[in-house]
């Protein structure tokens, strides 16, 4: 089911919503059979970080510059309508003004224009691409993407490492800050979540959550929904957050040393590990090992299937790929399948009707895009 502040699509922002459940708003699963194969059409492009569905026939495609960065220059984004079969441009935006450089996102909102965040600025874009407003948001750092709330409004936030997180909320029809900054507890890099009007922030070490507060027109830090999860230990940084309606679920080492791949680019002597925590007690939670090797790393969400009670996380350095289910306790949650060597790194799709789950594996030339099973693997 699309959120409230969403256009009504298949796929109207990365992971499918602010959820990040990854499972389509409509629509059926793949229906593959053994004997069937995918078949790829190749269109080299620039950067590219996501692509978003509208209407029926609109795909959009977000692209950045990169090169520029590396001398000390701002970088630019830019938005494509793209045709759906042969993937070249319908419609293209100017390029957008970036700043410091880090993916973005975008998404259709629910009123009916495109959103994206890119390096420090936010912009609004019309269905065929035009700019129709820019707001340059307040730190000079990269905002790596953002989330819609129910009531409408848009939430980005910096990607930090030493400074504080902030958050900003963007009013979608002025589209100027409502409010003022909210300034986080500490640094986060993750990607933020959102359910309804509460907003979910992964820190460099902990997890809390904010309420959007008509009467005072701002974000209000629940004091009781909060946990340290990398306490005593050596893990690193936890990436973006995945909200099943009664949990949160992601996994941590999110540092490593990524240049052109994944495999073998962790930096923590640990093990990465699969994070759970209630969403009515932060006291329950569970941290289980996903491939129990050292050198552990990712750098996106799990994958949670709520219809059947399965969670699937990765090691990207290590090149595994686990699943488990479990009880509506959620004691103990139990190894389903496991699959090594596959080279998942990136965001999945599922299916819930065929129980498919579509994921990358990395091979040494390159990228394959898989169809699994995600009761068998």
């Amino acid at each position: 089911m699309t959120a409230l502040g969403y256009a009504p699509s298949p796929w109207p922002a990365e992971d499918g919503g602010p959820r990040r459940l990854q499972v389509p708003g409509a629509g059926s699963g793949l229906g593959l059979r053994a004997a069937e194969t995918l078949r790829a059409t190749v269109r080299r492009t620039l950067m590219s970080t996501m692509t978003v569905l509208g209407a029926p026939g609109e795909v959009y495609l977000l692209t950045h510059s990169a090169l520029r960065a590396q001398i000390g220059l701002p970088t630019t984004a830019r938005v494509e309508l793209i045709d759906p079969i042969s993937l070249k441009a319908r419609h293209r935006s100017p390029r957008l003004p970036g700043g410091p450089m880090w993916p973005g996102g975008m998404a259709v909102h629910r009123q009916g224009h495109l959103v994206v965040v890119y390096g420090r600025y936010a912009h609004r874009l019309n269905r065929r691409c035009e700019l129709e407003a820019s707001l340059k948001l307040p730190l000079d750092e990269p905002y790596n993407s953002f989330v819609v709330l129910d009531n409408g409004l848009i939430v980005t936030k910096n990607l930090s490492s030493v400074t504080a997180a902030h958050l900003t909320v963007i009013d979608p029809g002025s589209f100027t800050p409502r409010g003022g900054h909210t300034v986080c507890p500490e640094p986060s890099i993750a990607r933020l979540s959102a359910s309804g009007n509460t907003v979910y922030v992964v820190g460099v070490r902990s997890i809390w959550r904010y309420h959007w507060d008509d009467a005072l027109q701002a974000l209000v830090l629940d004091p009781g929904w909060h946990f340290d999860y990398v306490g005593l230990s050596a893990q690193t940084y936890g990436w973006d957050v995945v909200l099943d309606g009664r949990h949160a679920w992601f996994m941590d080492n999110g540092a490593h040393r990524y240049r052109h791949r994944m495999i073998g680019a962790g930096v923590s002597r640990s093990a990465n590990r699969l994070i759970r925590v209630s969403l009515t007690d932060a006291a329950d939670h569970q941290t289980l090992d996903v491939s129990g090797l050292p050198g552990g790393s990712i750098t996106n969400p799990p994958l949670v299937d709520v219809q059947r009670s399965i969670v699937v996380g990765y090691d990207s350095a290590n090149a595994v790929l686990q699943a488990w289910t479990f009880e509506p306790g959620l004691r103990p949650l139990r190894p389903l399948w496991r699959k090594a060597p596959f080279g998942c790194a990136s965001h999945m799709i599922l299916y819930p009707d065929t129980a498919e789950m579509v994921v990358n594996d990395y091979r040494l030339h390159g990228e394959e895009v898989v169809v699994l099973d995600i009761t068998t693997g």
